[in-house]
């Protein structure tokens, strides 16, 4: 049976989900980074910087949903010698982050492409880690996205999961609902010009697997000692499992 979340889409239409998250983000890459860094007021740096602490040595690494190429850029600076592949369903994401990935002089140890997390164009155990940093929510199926990331790591490879999550706390709720729900949404609408993206983004993060049903998610995946470590109020989550 489908996941809630995965019956919410960007734009409503009669398309397959995936198919329009790619047109989503291709719309918003522009904007993506800018609105990133504002809605969360920097903090979400916080956070693929202590999910890419927990990480070890890592050698060869594979960044789902890469986006813009920001976890798959933090990975190579603070990893030695790590090579990463990142990819992601929208070319204008790509192009974007290509372009990171060039001025910062790591086009030799992070390479781009379009791929996606359902199909993934990579043998069976090819990396010794595999991310994917605020994109589970947007898997069309994410069972089959947590058993194909399972399929390409190695035997003792590890997952690592961020994504955003709705804080337990009830005092805290509140303030968190009318910050996703009326200003991002505001927001997100002047910036990117694109009306429904970031309402979908909170509607989206109300209903993705959260916790240990999360957690429970993975195990069913073939992971095992799946763990969650809530950041920032609960606002974000990070997620381990070992393959």
């Amino acid at each position: 049976m489908a996941n809630k979340v995965e019956e919410i889409t960007p734009y409503g239409s009669a398309e397959p989900k995936g198919r329009q998250v790619e047109q989503m983000f291709d719309s918003i890459a522009p904007a993506y980074d800018f609105m990133n860094r504002a809605m969360t007021l920097g903090i979400d740096r916080c956070w693929r910087a202590k999910a890419v602490g927990m990480l070890g040595s890592p050698e060869r690494i594979l960044d789902v949903a890469t986006g813009t190429g920001d976890l798959a850029l933090l990975l190579a600076r603070r990893i030695p010698g790590c090579r990463v592949v990142g990819v992601d369903l929208s070319e204008g994401m790509i192009a974007v982050g290509r372009k990171k990935v060039d001025a910062a002089g790591l086009a030799d140890r992070i390479t781009l492409q379009a791929a996606d997390c359902l199909d993934l164009p990579f043998p069976d155990g090819e990396f010794d880690c595999v991310t994917v940093a605020y994109g589970v929510r947007n898997f069309a199926d994410i069972p089959a996205g947590l058993r194909e990331m399972r399929r390409v790591l190695r035997p003792g490879g590890r997952l690592c999961i961020i994504e955003l999550s709705v804080p337990a706390n009830p005092l805290v709720r509140p303030f968190y609902n009318l910050y996703t729900r009326t200003l991002i949404p505001a927001v997100g609408r002047l910036v990117s010009r694109d009306t429904r993206a970031y309402s979908y983004l909170p509607e989206s993060i109300a209903a993705v697997p959260q916790g240990a049903e999360m957690c429970s998610l993975m195990t069913a995946a073939g992971f095992s000692g799946a763990t969650f470590r809530p950041l920032t109020l609960g606002v974000c989550t990070i997620y381990l499992a070992t393959a």
